[in-house]
């Protein structure tokens, strides 16, 4: 019994440690070795521990948010932070999962990419889908359709699962005429639209 409640308080967990530039720099590096980010998304992680550090160890936020701005400033300059190439590989990642152009921005905006790099990413990506005569919205929708095993994929019971069908699609931000189309369209019409 001792033995359990040692360990127990060995595992208890830590409080945050002090927030210092040293340490914000370390947790930046780490945390871009690990994940592609956006400039804000990185300015927002990096604030959570400047300010989980000011409740715990009374450190200044305002001192906390000057280095974390010379921070990314750096690393743009640097080339570790680009919001561009972030936001183009990202719309492209989603769009192969299946998300509508809606659903990209939506996801992209939460991140703190700036509207008019979303709507450039989106736009450069229906360019080249149409140089190779495919809509990007009929693509994504089938790219979910067949992640999700509805409409044309679904194995048994197609019919009475429609309604439910052209729902999930409508859920992800695809228009009504394309969710219909996906759920009515037969599985060897993958690319066709």
């Amino acid at each position: 019994m001792a033995v359990d409640n040692q360990q127990d308080s060995n595992r208890q967990r830590r409080g945050p440690k002090k927030a210092t530039p040293e340490r914000l720099e370390k947790s930046a590096l780490f945390y871009l070795e690990r994940f592609a980010s956006s400039s804000e998304n990185l300015r927002r992680v990096l604030m959570r521990r400047v300010e989980a550090s000011a409740r715990e160890h009374g450190t200044d936020r305002e001192e906390g948010a000057q280095f974390i701005d010379t921070l990314i400033e750096r690393y743009q300059r640097a080339g570790l932070l680009d919001d561009a190439a972030y936001a183009e590989a990202r719309v492209a990642s989603l769009h192969r999962r299946g998300l509508s152009d809606r659903a990209i921005a939506m996801k992209l905006r939460q991140k703190g990419v700036p509207g008019d790099l979303i709507d450039q990413s989106l736009e450069n990506l229906r360019e080249e889908l149409a140089a190779d005569g495919v809509d990007p919205n009929w693509e994504a929708a089938m790219n979910y359709a067949k992640r999700r095993r509805i409409g044309p994929f679904r194995q048994t019971g197609r019919p009475e699962n429609r309604e439910r069908d052209m729902a999930a699609l409508g859920r992800q931000g695809f228009d009504y005429q394309t969710a219909r189309a996906i759920v009515d369209a037969e599985a060897d019409t993958e690319t066709e639209h």
